[in-house]
């Protein structure tokens, strides 16, 4: 593989980035249709600059493969459940197969009757929403998608872990430009953030976490020892039980309270549900041009200077695929040193 070294960074073309990490997960012992799209997320998470679901997670991903519990095996199963309704089993797998082995059946009842829901079930699950989100926004559908995770996050008031990270994300299709896509995590930062923040030396934000005795805490270690806190209080608090029923009992699937007992200390991705809603704005919309009014909302946003959610995102997207990516020397390193595929 050939890349550039400067200082503390390595250069590599996103097509290094997507070979790179199929090489890894395909030696960790997936098959090459598991590792595709798994291989293809982490990328893009590195093209946008998403640092925390880029390459940063191939590690964890070697991890969450030598669970005991996961299954290398995996091959997702569609069940055609209702007209509104699918739902695919991930078999212990990764999620990202399962999405992709649902995504025609799941877009067609959508743009059939106007909405439709698909319900992901028995999957372990690392990675950023946003990537599912905008392929169904290439097909002209408004989504949103949401998931547990682990219990790593205490409810507004307490000081012990209930309730998981809990992302949602939203998108909006835009004639020709980039959706309107936002994806969030409930608690206060992302864990693989923290993550960064530990590796890096850096304090966290106040109000981020806490200790394992309770107390407010600014140390990134002691934050991943004791709990992350919701963002909003009690606001980000409820948001977040709300996607863990939609998420987990609805589907009948985990809570981030029955995923960490799942992981039984092993400390691998979380293994879950995942719930996803697409509506098709054509057949709901009617007659009315919803995109006309959609930009006019946008741009009295966007017009006094607030920034529309993903925008830095794109920037970076557009950096990306003219120059590539760089990536910290050591985590380079760390990844180079595990096992790869040919």
């Amino acid at each position: 593989m050939n890349q550039a070294h400067s200082g503390d960074t390595v250069a590599l073309e996103l097509d290094q980035v997507f070979e790179l990490s199929k090489s890894v997960l395909i030696a960790a012992g997936l098959s090459e249709a598991q590792a595709t799209p798994v291989a293809r997320v982490i990328t893009e998470g590195q093209r946008d600059e998403c640092h925390s679901h880029g390459l940063f997670r191939l590690p964890g991903c070697v991890q969450t493969i030598n669970h005991p519990r996961f299954n290398r095996a995996a091959a997702p199963v569609v069940e055609n459940t209702t007209a509104a309704v699918t739902k695919v089993d991930a078999g212990f797998g990764f999620s990202l197969p399962a999405f992709e082995a649902a995504l025609p059946t799941f877009v067609e009842k959508a743009k059939s009757i106007g909405v439709a829901v698909l319900a992901i079930n028995h999957c372990f699950h690392f990675s950023a929403l946003w990537p599912e989100i905008e392929m169904l926004t290439a097909q002209g559908l408004v989504a949103i998608a949401m998931t547990p995770s682990h219990s790593w996050v205490a409810p507004a008031g307490g000081t012990k872990g209930a309730l998981g990270t809990n992302p949602i994300a939203f998108g909006w299709p835009r004639e020709g430009q980039n959706p309107y896509v936002f994806d969030f995590a409930t608690s206060a930062i992302a864990r693989g953030d923290i993550s960064l923040h530990k590796m890096a030396g850096k304090p966290l934000q106040p109000g981020w976490a806490i200790d394992a005795d309770g107390n407010p805490t600014t140390d990134a270690a002691a934050a991943l020892n004791g709990a992350m806190l919701t963002f909003g209080g009690h606001k980000g608090s409820a948001l977040s039980t709300m996607i863990e029923l939609l998420a987990g009992p609805l589907i009948a699937d985990m809570t981030s309270l029955e995923s960490m007992d799942f992981d039984d200390g092993v400390k691998a991705a979380p293994a879950h549900g995942e719930i996803l809603m697409a509506f098709d704005p054509k057949i709901l919309g009617g007659t009315r041009d919803n995109q006309a009014s959609s930009e006019r909302l946008f741009s009295a946003i966007s017009d006094q200077g607030a920034r529309l959610p993903s925008l830095r995102r794109y920037e970076a997207r557009a950096r990306s695929l003219a120059h590539g990516v760089r990536i910290p020397r050591h985590l380079y390193e760390q990844i180079m040193s595990l096992p790869r595929a040919g």
